[in-house]
C-alpha cells in the first residue's frame, strides 16, 4: 500500500497505550443519536455498529442499503469514505480526547453491491503531538472477505471549547453529553 507521507506517522513513532477508560469488548454506541455514520435516529444513515477488543482498534460494520447507492446497485464512493471516516473516528474516541478529521485517504479496490455487509477494521498507528495517525480496511461480507476499501487518516486533537462555541457542544464533544461510553 502506497500511502501519502501525510498519513503515515514519522519513523520511530511508538503506538500509543490504550486509555484506561477505553471501552473494550462492548458495543461503542453512537457519539450522537442523529449522526449520519453511527446514529440510530438518522433515517437514512449508516447505523454503523462497532466494538473494540484492545482499546486502540475498532471492528465496525454496516449493511449497504438502497439509499446508499451511487451507480445502480452499488454503494456510492462518498458513502464508503464516510463509513471509513466514522470507523476511524471511533478509534480516536477510545483515546478519550476530541479529534476531528484532518486528512482522509481512501483507496477503492472493488465495487460494493447494495445488500453487502461491509466489515471495517481500524487502528491507531501512532500519536504525535495533536495528530493521531489511523488506518482502515473494509472487507465484503466476512472478516476474511475480499478487501473493498482501504483508508488512512490523520485526525487532529481540538479543545472541547471548540465544540462549545460551534454547535453548543452538539455531538457529544462536551463532558456529560452523548458520547461513546
Amino acid at each position: 500500500m502506497n500511502r501519502s507521507t501525510l498519513t503515515v506517522p514519522p519513523a520511530g513513532t511508538p503506538q500509543p497505550e490504550p486509555h484506561p477508560e477505553a471501552s473494550v469488548g462492548v458495543p461503542l454506541g453512537p457519539h450522537y443519536a442523529r449522526c449520519f455514520g453511527c446514529g440510530p435516529d438518522h433515517p437514512t444513515g449508516l447505523h454503523l455498529e462497532a466494538v473494540s477488543h484492545d482499546g486502540l482498534s475498532v471492528h465496525a460494520e454496516f449493511t449497504v442499503g438502497d439509499l446508499h447507492q451511487g451507480a445502480p446497485g452499488l454503494a456510492h464512493g462518498g458513502v464508503l469514505a464516510t463509513a471509513i471516516d466514522e470507523a476511524l473516528g471511533m478509534v480516536v474516541w477510545l483515546l478519550r480526547k476530541p479529534y476531528v478529521t484532518g486528512r482522509l485517504e481512501t483507496d477503492y479496490l472493488r465495487p460494493v453491491p447494495v445488500g453487502t455487509t461491509l466489515l471495517i477494521t481500524t487502528r491507531c498507528t501512532g500519536v504525535v503531538g495533536r495528530k493521531a495517525y489511523l488506518e482502515a480496511e473494509a472487507r465484503l461480507d466476512a472478516p476474511d472477505g475480499p478487501v473493498a476499501v482501504r483508508g488512512a487518516a490523520v485526525f487532529v486533537e481540538v479543545p472541547a471549547a471548540h465544540f462549545e462555541r460551534h454547535g453548543g457542544g452538539a455531538g457529544g464533544m462536551v463532558p456529560g453529553r452523548e458520547v461513546n461510553p
